[in-house]
């Protein structure tokens, strides 16, 4: 890289402090313009009066200096520890530019990491998924992909696939010297055995994307169960319009929430009921398209009903649903423990009973969907797609009986691993990657 950038690293707005971040060759020459001394040692927080250069004075404050290539992205990094005005903000900014720096876009630092062999792009990936992260889950499983933990696999089957096509490349090239009988026979059997392994890594049934993403659950039910009242209660907050008038919700309604860790996608929806009105009759259609699409389904119940149900609800009832008895404390008998053999949650939206029995099954339920067994998961469709690759690649490498073939798939298969961690053919990919950046990282 031949430019110097900055930017602010900190978050914007008015706070005590604001970090900026340099990085490129001019790092080292614009400290020493700024502080009008020689650095300070290496790694070590210095108190120094930064000057722009006409020596106006622009604060007092720490700096940094990491000399290449022990820095975050192998070159001469400096930061600078001001207070957080936006005079001070403007005033550094000013002077970096006038010394010849230029502000950087999203990603641009991390993209040098890349560049430098500081890491692989599953660690890229994971450091943008970090600074997303709302949730414990969504932070730890950032934080095992920094780690290096996800491409440390990736790079291991890499390796596999490597020493396996240079046995074949050597039974195909020196197939007159005295090389072993079965040399493609084992090569094909160990590359069986690891496209084995690549599909049981697939299929985790969407684990690291639903933590990364969100698991959607959708409330489902009759008009006036009750689904837009239990919404609220489960965000903390008035997110949905809550009405005696059956039909209030006519499009799908969405909340973020953290339950126990784990990030939740809640979808309230149009009350399921035929012959509705035009308008209503999307609202519906909705509602079914999110029902195929979720990972869980809160199906509502209206107790003021009970005990008659309504057929539009019974016939979304699945493995996937947690049936919920709206209203409880308008049904004067008992309140069914099961209903077609799922668990009944009794509840009500209006006063809060039973909520906390409703969270602890939908948190167990998320857990269930999310929590894996210690082993590092996939957390990018771009990643599922490569491994698929891969795994297609190996499976008709076994089809082949000419040595040529076999190895040509394996060579296929090496590139969509590769594509994964960044070691081949990704220049086409580097600009949508580092784009999901946020500026200073």
């Amino acid at each position: 890289m031949t430019t110097t950038i900055f930017a602010l690293a900190s978050g914007g707005g008015r706070a005590a402090l604001s970090v900026y971040r340099l990085s490129g060759p001019e790092a080292g020459p614009i400290l020493r313009a700024l502080t009008g001394d020689d650095h300070p040692r290496p790694r070590l927080a210095s108190l120094r009066t930064l000057r722009d250069r006409r020596g106006a004075e622009i604060d007092k404050g720490l700096v940094l200096w990491f000399p290449a290539p022990a820095s975050f992205t192998g070159e001469d990094v400096v930061e600078l520890h001001l207070h957080g005005g936006r005079a001070v903000s403007q005033a550094i900014a000013a002077a970096l530019v006038d010394l010849g720096a230029r502000p950087a876009e999203p990603g641009d630092f991390t993209r040098r990491a890349f560049e430098a062999g500081k890491m692989d792009l599953t660690q890229a990936e994971a450091i943008a998924d970090l600074v997303d992260a709302d949730t414990a889950a969504q932070r730890r499983q950032a934080l095992v992909q920094m780690e290096g933990r996800l491409g440390r696999l990736y790079e291991g089957w890499r390796g596999e696939i490597l020493r396996a096509q240079a046995h074949l490349e050597a039974a195909i090239d020196f197939a007159e010297e005295d090389l072993p009988a079965d040399l493609i026979a084992s090569s094909k059997a160990a590359l069986a055995d690891l496209a084995g392994r690549i599909h049981s890594h697939l299929a985790d049934g969407g684990r690291g994307e639903r933590v990364r993403d969100g698991l959607r659950v959708v409330l489902l039910g009759a008009p006036n169960a009750g689904k837009s009242s239990l919404l609220n209660q489960l965000a903390g907050r008035d997110a949905a319009i809550v009405s005696s008038t059956a039909g209030t919700t006519r499009d799908v309604i969405e909340v973020s929430v953290d339950l126990g860790g784990y990030p939740l996608l809640l979808a309230d929806t149009a009350g399921l009921r035929g012959g509705a009105e035009e308008i209503e009759r999307e609202g519906v259609r909705r509602a079914l398209a999110r029902a195929d699409a979720a990972d869980i389904k809160l199906l509502v119940l209206d107790g003021a009903a009970w005990p008659h149900l309504d057929a539009e609800s019974l016939e979304l009832l699945d493995e996937r649903c947690l049936v919920i008895l709206n209203k409880v404390d308008l049904i004067a008998g008992a309140i069914p423990d099961r209903l077609h053999d799922h668990p009944v949650i009794g509840l009500s939206a209006l006063t809060g009973e039973g909520i906390e029995l409703l969270l602890q099954r939908l948190t167990a339920a998320a857990e269930e969907r999310m929590a894996g067994d210690g082993a590092p998961a996939l957390t990018r469709a771009r990643h599922r797609a490569s491994l698929n690759d891969a795994e297609a690649a190996l499976r008709r490498a076994q089809q082949q009986t000419l040595p040529e073939l076999v190895a040509e798939d394996v060579r296929v298969a090496a590139r969509a691993i590769g594509r994964i961690t960044g070691r081949v053919d990704v220049e086409a990919m580097l600009d949508i990657i580092f784009r999901e950046f946020c500026i200073g990282k």
